[in-house]
């Protein structure tokens, strides 16, 4: 599977973005999808991941309530809505796939970057005023 991360962009403090990952080469309601971000100087870490099988997620605390991860199967799409961004969510973004197996859901393991074995490129998200 092939994965294009976009809709990155300039936002102000308490803004809202949409970042896209759509993929290519597969579907994505056979893969678990996750969203990961790294700021300059920062080690990369995982923020939301969703389960192909069962719809279930996982958000990392500093952006549970303010992002939603969302997929849409006929676009093939997986979306992260940003809302109440802040500076230090500033970071560019990425999202990753595995494929699941059918019958199982997804952990907190998932938001972890060794679990994926599948790339986009990132997407710069800047957040100030």
């Amino acid at each position: 599977v092939q994965l294009q991360a976009s809709g990155g962009g300039l936002v102000q403090p308490g803004g809202s973005l949409r970042l896209s990952c759509a993929a290519s080469g597969s579907s994505l309601d056979s893969y678990i999808i996750g969203w990961f971000r790294q700021a300059p100087g920062k080690e990369r870490e995982g923020i939301s991941c969703i389960s192909g099988t069962d719809g279930n997620t996982y958000y990392r605390w500093s952006v549970k309530g303010r992002f939603t991860i969302s997929r849409d199967n006929a676009k093939n799409t997986v979306y992260l809505q940003m809302n109440s961004v802040k500076p230090e969510d500033t970071a560019v973004y990425y999202c990753a796939a595995v494929r699941q197996a059918a019958g199982t859901s997804i952990s907190r393991d998932h938001l972890t970057s060794a679990a994926y074995d599948y790339w986009g490129q990132g997407t710069q998200v800047t957040v100030s005023s």
